[in-house]
């Protein structure tokens, strides 16, 4: 989830600046569940797996959206939004000399050492739409076995793991996963 390019709404007209009610609070998690369905089209199944959350939940926090949205209009307050539960998209590393995974919030500074050891051996890392990292820089189609370095490539609907190296008998590895690095497991 991105944050939303607003902090909310204020009512205008005549009688918008003699409203005293306190304004209305919208959720973070309520304007992702908006913006799923009513802007992105999403039905309500794809939009609780985008959310991470199960179907019933994302409709109670969508109902609760709408209602809050109507309760301003019908009332001429102002919406806020702000809190809840949630976790925004940011770019995620991973150093390779302590082998700690991080990420950075502040998306206007680049990050260039390890906050945890200061290394500059850092590797940027992506998540697929299921929330699994990708190494960026090489997200090769092959299986790989960590000990001999054998690679093959990829048999879709056969995960890597299942698949035993006919060189050296391990088991195998997709090659650019966090638990293998250029064929090698560390």
């Amino acid at each position: 989830m991105n944050p939303p390019p607003i902090k909310g709404f204020k009512p205008y007209g005549h009688e918008a600046g003699n409203q005293k009610a306190e304004p209305v609070v919208l959720l973070f998690e309520e304007y992702e569940a908006l913006r799923l369905c009513d802007y992105d089209m999403c039905n309500h199944h794809r939009a609780s797996v985008i959310m991470d959350v199960s179907r019933p939940t994302f409709t109670r926090i969508y109902a609760s959206a709408r209602q809050k949205i109507a309760k301003a209009f019908v009332e001429g307050r102002q919406i806020a939004i702000e809190g809840g539960k949630v976790y925004f998209d940011s770019d995620w590393y991973h150093c390779t000399k302590c082998r700690c995974y991080f990420n950075n919030p502040d998306r206007e500074k680049e990050v260039e050492n390890c906050p945890l050891c200061g290394s500059a051996e850092i590797v940027s890392f992506e998540t697929n739409n299921a929330g699994y990292f990708f190494k960026t820089r090489q997200c090769d189609d092959f299986c790989v076995c960590p000990d001999c370095g054998f690679e093959q490539k990829h048999q879709y609907g056969k995960p890597c793991s299942k698949i035993v190296c006919p060189q050296c008998n391990t088991r195998m590895r997709r090659k650019g996963s966090p638990y293998c690095w250029d064929g090698k497991e560390r």
